[in-house]
């Protein structure tokens, strides 16, 4: 029973924590665009070719086995 005296407290502290740190997000203007950024990844800068390496830009010159 004694734990309960550990437990209050800590999770009022927990919740102000909490509270602060949604209310420092909105004043930050973190949740001022919510649309943009997952829009962003649907915008194709530029097609990429067939034998473009995805990591580095440079063509492949592997050729995939045939079934």
């Amino acid at each position: 029973m004694e734990i309960i005296y550990l437990l209050i407290p800590l999770s009022l502290i927990l919740v102000a924590a909490a509270l602060w740190a949604f209310f420092w997000a909105v004043k930050s203007g973190q949740f001022d665009d919510l649309d943009s950024p997952a829009l962003d990844i649907l915008d194709d800068d530029s097609p990429a070719s067939e034998n473009d390496d995805a990591h580095t830009g440079k063509g492949s010159s592997k050729k995939l086995p045939s079934n």
